[in-house]
């Protein structure tokens, strides 16, 4: 008889719809047409995401601690599991727009089981959940980064692979001194006081936080990321700058916010904010000599983590809201921005170089509108959900006492408005240009950019944020 009841089970569906549809995606995949695999394995895939979503939407406000304490349901999982689905669900429109068609459906059977992953962190409330999830996100991402026939692609996989795999090692050591000073894996046991006078707790904490600085792209751990977002096809990179973000923030903050002892919680998570502070000047400096869109949002995305994690810094519940609010806005902005690369894309990824975007202005004025609007979105200017975020970030910094995080935030805002004026200003410069755009029209992601523009802005004007999300470990 299983140890497990209905509500045990009840608790990991919205996953287990995902990983289903992975499979349904290979099984089909071997009957359907050729002609027609492209189409029904990417609507499967969105299909089960948004079923996924549906279901775990109905979760929001129980909160249950599954499977002894392995995973816990309720508002905070519900909300970064609904974010890690709708990066999966752009993702997916994207590569149906500009993916090659032989790999399809492999390719979104990983992107499904990476998903998984990122919402298995979500709700993971042991030491050995984390580790699953964070596995299963990242193995299928090493794949997912090679999928195309490109020597760059290949050697960002291997890049990814190397250096995560090193990171993990960080992570999972550090887990082992966590266990070895509390005698449980649970995060529950965790805050006991007494553990922070012992050396093998502190020790612990800072290498599993060396493991999440290193998904988090944190400076000095982030020389990986603009090589591997550079390499991997635009969909994945599309996917990965929002999932694994998601992902790795949740378990931060359930860390930050409920499982350390009380007593020495700030001064364990200070070097977290000293990295974010140094990400924020480091990310936007980084952006000014780029001249490839994806590695441009790549440093962009080490500033904006910088940014959300400013916001959890004073450990208060405002703080969480406008950081769950932030990394909504962001994930938008970030799969609007590639939309528009993927409309002006072929599999040569077009899209990705900035010197394809000189003149856009006058060759496609929506285009470069859109674009134009997700760029100011980053830089935090209005009217957008990026301004209102920061304003909301500064507030809730200032009033938990760092000032020092706040004001890091507006010089770093000030280096990032030359790196993307430097793009908007191309788009709209005057004079021939000789680029010719290599697709006229890509209706799946030209309705992905609409559809970020729309969202974005109506978060600028109904800036909902999610009450009781508090996370909890047990």
């Amino acid at each position: 008889m299983s140890p497990f009841t209905n509500a045990d089970w009840n608790a990991l569906v919205p996953i287990a719809v995902v990983a289903v549809a992975a499979l349904v995606v290979l099984i089909v995949d071997l009957v359907a047409r050729a002609s027609a695999g492209r189409y029904v394995s990417i609507g499967i895939g969105i299909i089960g995401c948004a079923a996924a979503g549906v279901l775990a939407a109905q979760q929001y406000g129980h909160d249950y601690n599954a499977f002894y304490g392995g995973f816990m349901t309720g508002g905070f999982t519900t909300v970064f599991e609904e974010i890690v689905l709708l990066a999966a669900i752009g993702s997916l429109i994207l590569y149906g727009s500009i993916g090659p068609g032989p790999r399809v459906a492999g390719v979104t059977a990983l992107m499904l089981w990476s998903t998984c992953g990122a919402m298995l962190m979500a709700g993971a409330a042991n030491l050995m959940t984390i580790f699953l999830g964070l596995e299963l996100l990242s193995l299928a991402l090493y794949c997912l980064c090679g999928m195309v026939d490109r020597k760059t692609a290949r050697e960002s996989a291997l890049k990814y692979l190397i250096l995560s795999s090193t990171a993990s090692g960080f992570l999972l050591f550090g887990m082992a001194l966590l266990f070895g000073a509390s005698g449980s894996v649970m995060l529950a046991d965790l805050v006991n006081p007494a553990l922070a006078t012992n050396p093998l707790f502190v020790m612990g904490a800072c290498m599993f936080f060396i493991g999440l600085a290193f998904k988090l792209s944190l400076v000095p751990f982030h020389t990986w990321t603009p090589d591997v977002y550079e390499g991997a096809p635009l969909p994945v990179t599309a996917f990965m700058s929002v999932a694994t973000k998601a992902g790795t923030i949740a378990v931060l903050a359930r860390f930050a916010y409920a499982a350390l002892p009380s007593s020495m919680a700030n001064t364990l998570l200070l070097p977290i904010w000293i990295l974010a502070a140094i990400s924020m000047i480091v990310g936007n400096v980084g952006m000014l000599g780029q001249h490839d869109l994806k590695r441009l949002i790549a440093y962009s995305g080490i500033a904006q983590v910088g940014y959300i994690l400013t916001a959890l810094a004073g450990g208060t519940p405002l703080g969480l809201r406008y950081a769950i609010y932030y990394l909504t806005a962001y994930a938008f902005m970030n799969l609007g921005a590639f939309a528009v690369a993927a409309a002006m894309s072929t599999e040569d990824e077009q899209g990705s170089r900035l010197t394809n975007y000189r003149g856009l202005g006058r060759r496609r004025p929506l285009l470069a509108a859109a674009m134009t609007f997700f760029l100011l979105a980053m830089a935090g200017l209005p009217p957008t959900a990026g301004f209102l975020g920061k304003i909301l970030i500064l507030s809730t910094a200032v009033g938990s006492g760092y000032v020092w995080l706040a004001a890091l935030l507006i010089v770093g805002t000030a280096i990032s408005l030359y790196a993307y004026a430097k793009v908007v200003r191309a788009m709209y410069e005057r004079g021939e240009h000789r680029t010719n755009d290599a697709r006229p029209f890509v209706p799946l992601a030209w309705a992905s950019a609409a559809v970020c523009v729309v969202v974005v802005l109506a978060m600028t004007f109904y800036p909902l944020t999610p009450s009781n999300i508090l996370p909890l470990v047990k």
